[in-house]
């Protein structure tokens, strides 16, 4: 089963405004999903669609078999593959953050070694160190979430999730006061600006302690703005953005259905040092601003006794038979695309994923969503699709 572990099994790895307008939400449903076309990406492997350039005439994949970037034009052709795995210096170590497009021309990724910009052919033409020294990180890939950027002023930003330490861990106060979620970074100026806190009101401010699972952000820019959600935190948190950095400006407060709550973790079971990941936490995964609309991807999340069942299997060695049960959960996990107006932030929708396709995740670009056919359960294909799918009223 392609990326089973990445959502089921948990990972460790040793190694901080004005007064915001809130509003509350009903949820009709007035849109559906129209898949209007589609291409096929001819290849062996396991790859996964990252980004779709701002015209939609590039993809970019991610092939987890052979740690291979792919780069395809909008009928699938195969315009260029690349790969950083060797010890060179321009090669990113550990991935952190999934490629996305710059440009139509280039890719920006965050790794352990820094931020890096490439050109297509895999060229580098930037290397930006991270504002601190890793010594661990974690990474959950879902389709369609890779590297972000903003146009502030004229000039290119990216944003990237902040790993700093803060001298500290998620079993101290310190760490949830000082608590930054993104970097802001000024590719020409190599300035980094960390931004988004806890924000007031926030469940992360309750006196639990929490997985970086828990609040990994879902984040889009867009005309200005920044619209973000961490994790399993049901609200959509609206910023001004600008070279100096970001200003809350609204709160949406969600009722997503079928949402499970994060469980309780003490304080006292974290350890210094330690990345902990789980992938089976409810989340608001990814977000999109489409053609005036946001688009929110989120997931329910598996409870708490069925996720501890599955791990037990695992540990046991009973991979078939956990599979099989990791399946039956799955099926049962409330998950879908809930849409709000880009202008009102009122509530417009909120729809399952069509039928037949991926429901890890999808990507944006030229106007439409980018949708992953689900695979075939029967043989194994030596291709992928990916659904060209629009947005339409009812």
């Amino acid at each position: 089963m392609k990326h089973l572990q990445l959502y089921l099994l948990v990972l460790i790895i040793f190694y901080s405004c004005s007064n915001p307008e809130k509003k509350e939400q009903e949820i009709p449903t007035i849109y559906s999903f129209e898949v209007i076309d589609s291409l096929d990406l001819q290849i062996l492997g396991d790859p996964l669609i990252t980004d779709v350039s701002p015209k939609a005439d590039r993809f970019v994949f991610y092939d987890f078999a052979n740690r291979e970037f792919i780069i395809t034009d909008s009928s699938g052709a195969i315009l260029s593959q690349f790969s950083k795995k060797e010890d060179t210096p321009d090669s990113y170590g550990f991935l952190m953050e999934s490629p996305g497009f710059v440009n139509e021309n280039q890719l920006a990724l965050a790794g352990m070694s820094g931020i890096f910009i490439y050109d297509l052919d895999g060229n580098m033409i930037k290397k930006l160190a991270h504002p601190e020294i890793l010594s661990g990180a974690g990474f959950m890939s879902f389709s369609g979430k890779g590297m972000e950027t903003a146009t502030l002023n004229g000039k290119q930003y990216l944003l990237s999730k902040s790993v700093r330490t803060r001298e500290t861990f998620p079993g101290e106060q310190k760490f949830y006061d000082n608590f930054r979620a993104l970097e802001l970074i000024d590719i020409e100026g190599e300035k980094f600006i960390e931004i988004v806190p806890f924000e007031q009101g926030s469940q992360f401010l309750d006196g639990n302690g929490y997985f970086e699972s828990d609040y990994a952000p879902a984040l889009e820019a867009a005309e200005g703005k920044l619209y973000i959600a961490l994790g399993g935190e049901q609200r959509l948190n609206v910023y001004d953005l600008s070279p100096e950095g970001a200003e809350l400006d609204t709160v949406v407060m969600l009722d997503l259905p079928g949402f499970g709550k994060l469980p309780i973790t003490p304080r006292a079971e974290f350890a210094e040092g330690t990345v902990i990941i789980k992938g089976g936490t409810p989340a608001i995964r990814n977000i999109h601003v489409v053609e005036g609309k946001i688009l929110l991807q989120y997931y329910g999340g598996i409870p708490e006794e069925k996720m501890k069942e599955l791990e037990a299997l695992y540990s046991s060695g009973s991979e078939e038979e956990a599979e099989l049960l990791y399946e039956k959960i799955e099926s049962e996990v409330n998950q879908g695309i809930l849409i709000l107006d880009q202008k009102t932030l009122e509530v417009m929708g909120n729809l399952d994923f069509p039928g037949g396709v991926n429901l890890s995740g999808f990507a944006s670009g030229g106007g439409f969503l980018w949708m992953e056919k689900a695979p075939n359960k029967e043989e194994e294909e030596d291709f992928l699709r990916i659904y060209k799918v629009q947005l339409v009223g009812k």
